[in-house]
This record gives C-alpha cells, structure tokens and sequence, in this order.
C-alpha cells in the first residue's frame, strides 16, 4: 500500500484551509489536472463527491466519502475509483497569529497491477502536490482583516 504524508504551515487560520478543501466546487479551479466534481451528497456531517481527473491524457475519476469535524478534520474513504482500498485524513490545527498547520495522510492501494502500472506515476504526482496547490490558492486570499476585497 502507498502512502502519502505531507504537513505544512500556512499564515491562514485553520478554519479557511478546512473550507478549501470542502469547497469540492471550486477544484477545477486550481487543481490543474482536476476536470470536473461533482457532489453528490452533502450534509453537516459527510460530503459524498465524484472528481474527475485528467493528468497528461491518462483519464480517471475518485468518488469519496468524507466525513467532517469541522474545522479539525475530515476523514476520506473510497467510494468509487481504480482502488483496492484509499483512506485518507486532513487535519487543520490552529497556531494562533502564525495561521494553522495542515495535515494530510493518504494509504491507497490500486485495484489490479493494470491500473497501478497505467495511473501509479500519475496518481502520485497528483497527490504529492495536492498540498502544495491548496496553499497557493489559500495564499492567493486575501489574509483576514487585511480589508482587501471586501
């Protein structure tokens, strides 16, 4: 099973990192290789939604169910995609006037070698930079109080 662990710092509160990535909309929006979500439930509680991806030519799609706390954590498990298993967890933790620092854990398993072999190096491309584009487009925001667009 492959696994993924990054965690980073950012100057924005945890709440606004928490709302990124339940903002499941906007993903087409600045993740590059992300075409289209869909979602397909969504409560307080859980959010059930479908994203399609498209990295190179090499076409897929993950539908997950994810469990929220906000603004602490939300927890993915697969629905539907080219996976035995894929868990994940994001974790958002206040650090006063220094923002909040962002976790994010991902254990994933492709369902047969075919679709390892077809997806594997794209796949984790993918979700080694998932990060990395949440904070470019938290960073992108206006900080909070700094009076800009409102």
């Amino acid at each position: 099973m492959a696994s993924i662990r990054k965690s980073v710092i950012v100057h924005r509160p945890a709440a606004l990192m928490y709302g990124l990535v339940e903002d499941i909309e906007s993903y087409p929006q600045f993740l590059p290789w992300c075409t289209k979500t869909t979602v397909l439930e969504r409560s307080p509680e859980v959010t059930v939604a479908r994203m399609d991806l498209d990295y190179h030519g090499l076409k897929s799609h993950i539908t997950t169910r994810n469990s929220k706390s906000p603004p602490e954590a939300m927890t993915l498990d697969l629905v539907d995609g080219p996976f035995r298993a894929l868990s994940g967890k994001w974790r958002f933790v206040p650090l006063g006037e220094e923002g909040s620092r962002v976790e994010l854990q991902l254990d994933y398993e492709f369902a047969n070698r075919a679709f390892e072999l077809a997806l594997g190096a794209a796949f984790g491309y993918i979700m080694g930079t998932l990060m990395d584009r949440f904070v470019q487009r938290a960073e992108s925001m206006p900080e909070p109080g700094s009076g800009e667009g409102a």
